[in-house]
């Protein structure tokens, strides 16, 4: 087992949190010297709520240029960044504004790379080259889930065969991220549970490594997921409840800026690697589907990491030790799954009203293997054959 690792922990992102933050969005994007801003958004909620208006408003008071770009869907998709590069240089917009969730600020960051790099820009989703700059991006954060806003990492989805593919550099991490609790009153409840879960996975990925005991970040991990559980439970009943709003936002993203993984050798993440896939063929809520494999993933793997899995059960889950440590991990698996269920996310694939074939599990296990030329996780490195087993056991 490795101990305490070296680490570099970044984080240029401004951040501006709390009430109206947004309304001097003008005079804040004024300071990075932009003349013509791509306001970049998704779908209509962003539109009736007014926020659109006043951001546009906002940036014509500050005598700043811009042009729009809407319509990015959950599992944002290659279409819309290549439109969205093309309307950029055709412009010559010099400043991206994402206004909306992790969907909006990904397509917004590989925009970002495709106007100031030559070539596709799907190579540096798929690894045969590296970004040599980024357009600079802003975040008016509207949804509570990806962490994008302060995080290095982008996620898109390929038509062409339904591939979705990551893609992780700090040239894209956003110049400032606004935060106002408020903004995410209007979301419908499965939309915050599910992107509740995805902060929850953003820090359970790196809470259970193969490194030695970080007592500080384990800390803060651990206090990050039972603030996150608790506060996903009162927007239940109290969607409007402002103090519950603003600490899932704010675990949104400190969960995925890095802090939770300092001093661990970057965490497991084969969870979002086998939901990936289910997202790319399925179109599923990122933070549903997640839920849907986890169960899975970590009855498959306690057994190469049973002391991280037992301290989740006592330190998150508040579990009573017993001098069973398997007992201890399946207790702690076992009670997460019935937490997802209580704020009505799902525990398996069949949950999320889909029926896996034998032949849709091979076709993910094969694209989740990139055909059988890497293996995933740190727990446990898992081939293809461990892939579709899983996939098999959520199914």
């Amino acid at each position: 087992m490795k101990s305490f690792e070296n680490f570099e922990y970044f984080t240029p992102t401004k951040v501006i949190f709390g009430k109206n933050a947004e309304q001097e969005i003008g005079t804040l994007i004024k300071t990075f010297g932009a003349k013509k801003v791509l306001i970049h958004y998704g779908g209509g909620s962003v539109t009736k709520s007014g926020l659109l208006d006043r951001v546009c408003a906002s940036l014509t008071e500050a005598g700043i240029a811009y042009i729009t770009l809407g319509g990015v869907v959950p599992n944002p998709r290659l279409s819309k960044v290549h439109e969205g590069i093309n309307l950029c240089r055709r412009e010559q917009a010099d400043f991206i504004l994402a206004v909306g969730g992790g969907s909006v600020i990904d397509s917004a960051k590989a925009i970002g790379y495709g106007v100031a790099n030559d070539g596709d820009v799907w190579d540096f989703y798929e690894k045969k080259r590296t970004a040599s700059a980024c357009l600079p991006i802003g975040a008016i954060l509207t949804i509570a889930a990806a962490g994008s806003e302060m995080s290095n990492s982008s996620v898109i989805t390929n038509e062409n065969g339904w591939l979705k593919r990551g893609y992780s550099n700090n040239l894209s991490r956003c110049k400032f991220a606004i935060m106002n609790p408020e903004l995410t009153y209007t979301l419908p409840d499965y939309q915050t549970q599910s992107g509740c879960v995805d902060i929850m996975m953003h820090t359970l990925e790196r809470y259970l490594n193969q490194s030695g005991n970080m007592e500080m970040t384990d800390g803060i991990s651990e206090t990050l997921l039972r603030t996150v559980m608790k506060n996903a439970k009162i927007l239940k009943t109290d969607p409007n409840n402002y103090e519950a709003r603003a600490e899932v936002m704010w675990a949104g993203s400190l969960s995925h800026n890095g802090l939770t993984g300092c001093g661990t050798d970057g965490g497991d993440w084969a969870s979002h690697q086998l939901e990936h896939e289910l997202g790319g063929m399925f179109d599923v809520a990122h933070g549903a589907g997640l839920a849907a494999v986890w169960g899975s993933w970590a009855r498959y793997v306690f057994h190469d990491r049973i002391d991280r899995f037992a301290k989740l059960a006592a330190n998150v889950l508040m579990l009573t030790p017993t001098d069973d440590p398997t007992q201890n991990a399946l207790a702690g698996i076992e009670a997460m799954e019935a937490y997802f269920h209580s704020v009505g996310m799902p525990t398996s694939i069949h949950d999320l009203g889909i029926d896996l074939s034998e032949e849709q599990i091979m076709t993910l296990a094969d694209k989740c293997s990139f055909g059988c030329t890497r293996t995933i996780g740190i727990v446990r490195k898992l081939d293809t054959e461990d892939i579709a087993n899983i996939y098999r056991m959520a199914k």
